[in-house]
């Protein structure tokens, strides 16, 4: 019993010191304290406290957790439900069927649950709550976290379904059926599951990973921060290099203007400078300084510095930003971040092709979307793009940081990065940022 109990409880415990501002993190671990109060009730009925210690416990855990858990699939599911969700009167609606099944039971003078009562809305609540987490996965159409609401799905709905028909539907038959031994193996098997994945693939945004050494995290961060600054130089070099190359053509007529080019080296200058403070402190995070700023604004200054690449290489460029409004995000490192996407669709382009920049606005976000005609990837490396170090390019100039940098901008933003590409059919990639942060 001991056991059931600590390993609920540690379980909420890690997710929420994993990411305590994720709100479908905060309402997991909710449910799964309040659900470790059924543990804790079974315990109290062996020790010498009165039973109504037991009593109290069990009707807590019964009334709480089905609230928890459809507050959780509200809010995991993502869409109209999480928008509906923050409103907070959407919650209290939700509290009055728990309330009222306390209110009765204490007017009542017995705590034993109420289970037909119960069956009538805890029963909906679990129900709804594994329809929604199967909606999410159904409609989630990015590659990553289409596996992640899978591997959520796989952990929950089996053991919610088991809680509907061994607690409220059994009780409600049998009164004296013990449930807890059947709930029992449900939660182990949850556990079970939620344990290997965490170490695989990783579960509601928590995964491990196990160093040989104490200084291996440290010194592979390290190493990450002055490999993301050669990143970072390379880039602003390569535009400082072709601003002064077409100088150089500008009395041929050929090139933009030298004001022009003399503002593209200036603006590569300063932002080298700017990222090389800000990845000075690289080993643990990299400084975030969100201001409100217009996305339209950030996609061209990242694009002007390419302009001539594209126009050499034979690309043709197609912008539309009618979608856009300001955003609250660093504009430092979203500009960065942008113009990682679009130096790989230039060096997916060499031999010509469109690239299509673009803002829409969406109803919880707004998506900033590269999409370009080059090469493509296959569907097995589109799972390791976002890694660290990971390059499908070769050349010792590629360090396999450009996207392993904008998924972590992408996650800072609040929001997150997806990539969709097939070979010989170009790649896409949108940067999602919701509209709501201030």
């Amino acid at each position: 019993m001991l056991y059931y109990v600590l390993m609920l409880s540690a379980a909420a415990v890690v997710l929420l010191a994993s990411d305590v501002r994720s709100e479908s993190g905060r309402w997991a671990a909710f449910f799964l304290l309040s659900a470790a109060t059924g543990g804790v009730a079974r315990l109290w009925l062996q020790s010498p406290l009165p039973r109504v210690w037991f009593e109290i416990a069990q009707l807590l855990n019964q009334i709480v957790t089905p609230y928890g858990v459809l507050v959780f699939g509200l809010v995991y599911s993502g869409g109209a439900a999480a928008a509906l969700t923050k409103q907070r009167r959407l919650k209290l609606w939700l509290l009055l069927p728990p309330a009222a099944t306390l209110a009765y039971t204490l007017l009542r003078g017995n705590f034993e649950p109420n289970y037909p009562l119960m069956l009538i809305w805890a029963a909906p609540y679990y129900l709804a709550a594994c329809a929604l987490l199967i909606a999410s996965y159904l409609r989630e159409t990015d590659r990553r976290m289409r596996r992640s609401r899978l591997i959520t799905v796989v952990i929950t709905v089996p053991t919610l379904l088991g809680v509907v028909a061994f607690i409220h539907i059994a009780k409600t038959i049998w009164p004296d059926f013990d449930f807890f031994g059947y709930i029992s193996v449900f939660f182990v098997y949850s556990f079970a599951i939620a344990l290997l994945c965490v170490f695989v693939y990783g579960v509601l945004g928590v995964k491990v990973r196990v160093e040989s050494d104490s200084l291996a995290g440290a010194m592979k961060a390290a190493g990450m921060g002055t490999s993301l600054l050669n990143h970072t130089i390379k880039n602003e070099v390569g535009k400082i290099a072709i601003g002064v190359e077409n100088l150089r053509a500008a009395p041929d007529g050929k090139g933009l203007g030298e004001g022009d080019q003399l503002a593209v080296i200036e603006r590569a200058a300063a932002h080298l400078m700017e990222m090389a403070n800000r990845i000075h402190s690289r080993t643990r995070d990299f400084a975030w300084n969100p201001a409100r700023c217009d996305p339209a604004a950030l996609m061209v200054e990242a694009l002007e510095p390419l302009r001539e690449r594209f126009a050499r290489q034979d690309v043709s460029l197609i912008e539309k930003y009618e979608g856009t409004e300001a955003l609250f995000v660093d504009p430092v490192h979203l500009r960065e971040a942008i113009g990682n996407v679009l130096a790989n669709a230039a060096d997916a382009m060499e031999a010509g092709g469109t690239l299509e920049t673009k803002i829409a606005k969406e109803r919880r976000d707004i998506v900033l979307s590269v999409r370009d005609t080059g090469a493509g990837m296959p569907p097995e490396l589109l799972d390791r793009v976002w890694e660290p170090f990971y390059s499908t390019k070769q050349g010792k100039n590629n360090y396999g940081l450009g996207l392993s940098y904008v998924h972590q901008v992408l996650r800072k933003c609040g929001g997150r990065a997806e990539i969709d590409s097939k070979p010989e059919a170009g790649t896409v990639v949108r940067m999602r940022i919701p509209r709501s942060r201030r």
